[in-house]
């Protein structure tokens, strides 16, 4: 075998061919955490994890953090990274160089690409991917896809024709199709902000834009739900809901909460005690307090119960995280587990015969 595989991948015309268990393609990714453990649990399943390379899509209504989220996992791998650079390919032009600078992010290691519209973005995208080694550390942000015209449309209206254009969809499937190899040979993270429209039917169900070649591309595909945190008739900040549309790591369909506040931004720890409660690391022995405990023997970890502005706090978590073992329970709740998809039993070898398999 090994000297048939050998001479396989001698004969090969590809310098990237390897045997898989050596292939470079999957191996040495960077996993890059956010200061966010639900973050990090909605990108990988682990509250440890984080963004790999690839297609992470970030959908939803306007004025749904969808840019704000992009930009903390930028934030965080530049931080990872002193040498990186963030591409911004901007088609909305909604982002200040004040608002960069809000996630940490130093702006003399953004470059902002200005595009008006998807065949510039192809060709300016495509060069910087093809000119790219695999150990540049770059990261690429698209905001937005929903708001990109087609060059088409851009001409009909300069000639004042408002034909309906029908190119734009087979556009952005070109465009995914020639860049989404880059993603995973390249190492880099790309995140694109999408917009949803609502179905026109009795059961309205939220789309995702852009046709089925983004969505095909996305390794994740997250969709943004909100609602208002209010005290009184004030509001104070938002609480989102990703829900994951896709994704090759984390279970579909999963609802993961994130909250932000006016005053402090997004709370690090917000969408924890929920899952908390639900799996038995928080009790609640009163309404509006809570007490961390661990669930195997029900011990208290704490000497009083809390109010629940305590569990925001870094003490509270550490408490849990150091003392229980709830990461794991986090991972299991939320992460796509890999099985064996032929078991012994499955496969019956009998002597001189060819194996059977009963599927």
């Amino acid at each position: 075998m090994s000297s048939l595989i050998d001479r396989l991948k001698a004969t090969s015309k590809l310098k990237d061919t390897a045997v898989l268990s050596e292939s470079k393609i999957f191996h040495g990714k960077e996993m890059v955490p956010t200061p966010v453990p639900m973050i990090n649990v909605a990108l990988s399943g682990d509250p440890d994890g984080g963004l790999l390379p690839g297609h992470t899509m970030i959908a939803g209504p306007s004025k749904h953090f969808k840019t704000s989220f992009g930009l903390l996992m930028a934030a965080a791998y530049l931080d990872a990274n002193p040498d990186a650079v963030l591409m911004f390919y901007d088609t909305e032009f909604g982002s200040p160089q004040a608002y960069f600078e809000s996630f940490g992010i130093d702006i003399n290691r953004v470059l902002h690409v200005p595009i008006m519209n998807i065949e510039q973005l192809k060709f300016d995208l495509v060069h910087q991917l093809e000119e790219m080694k695999r150990e540049d550390n770059v990261i690429i942000m698209l905001d937005s896809m929903g708001q990109i015209a087609s060059k088409k449309e851009i001409d009909d209206a300069l000639k004042e024709s408002d034909k309906a254009d029908m190119t734009r969809a087979k556009a952005l499937k070109s465009l995914f199709r020639m860049i989404t190899p880059y993603f995973t040979t390249k190492n880099v993270p790309f995140i694109s902000i999408n917009h949803t429209y609502l179905e026109q039917t009795m059961f309205p169900k939220a789309i995702v834009s852009g046709g089925t070649g983004p969505t095909y591309s996305a390794d994740n595909i997250w969709i943004v739900g909100r609602r208002q945190d209010k005290v009184g008739t004030e509001v104070q900040g938002y609480h989102f809901v990703i829900n994951i549309e896709k994704s090759r790591f984390v279970r579909e369909k999963s609802k993961i909460p994130i909250s932000v506040s006016f005053e402090g931004g997004i709370e690090r720890y917000s969408g924890l005690l929920e899952v908390a409660v639900e799996l038995g690391y928080v009790t609640k022995p009163k309404q509006g307090w809570y007490m961390p405990v661990n669930p195997p023997t029900g011990e208290e970890l704490a000497p009083s119960n809390v109010r629940e502005k305590a569990t925001e706090g870094r003490d509270f978590w550490n408490t849990i995280f150091d003392k229980t073992d709830f990461k794991s329970a986090l991972k299991k709740r939320f992460e796509i587990g890999h099985i064996a998809m032929l078991t012994p039993e499955t496969i019956e070898v009998k002597k001189g015969k060819k194996a059977e398999i009963d599927i």
